[in-house]
């Protein structure tokens, strides 16, 4: 992670996040709601109680605050996301 903009550890901080192709971000939730970017490479999203949607670069998403979701880079180059946080940064995961 890079951040671009602020304190992740406290409101308002810009990040870009690199996920590895290939990779899968496991099932976790913010507690701010994420505004994504997806800069390059393939990416699929999955928010609890949606469909999927995949993200390819120039791709806008809406993260929910407190809603969780799991992330897979489906390129075999890295996946490169410009995320932007309301609240401080956090990764919470999620088990069922």
């Amino acid at each position: 992670m890079a951040v671009l903009h602020g304190d992740p550890a406290k409101e308002n901080a810009d990040v870009f996040l690199k996920v590895p192709g290939g990779s899968v971000l496991a099932h976790h939730k913010h507690t701010s709601a994420e505004r994504i970017v997806l800069i390059s490479g393939e990416l699929d999203v999955r928010y609890d109680g949606q469909q999927s949607a995949r993200l390819r670069p120039g791709t806008y998403a809406y993260g929910p605050a407190g809603v969780p979701h799991v992330a897979t880079c489906l390129s075999k180059q890295p996946c490169v996301l410009f995320i932007a946080f309301v609240q401080p940064v956090d990764a919470i995961p999620v088990t069922h």
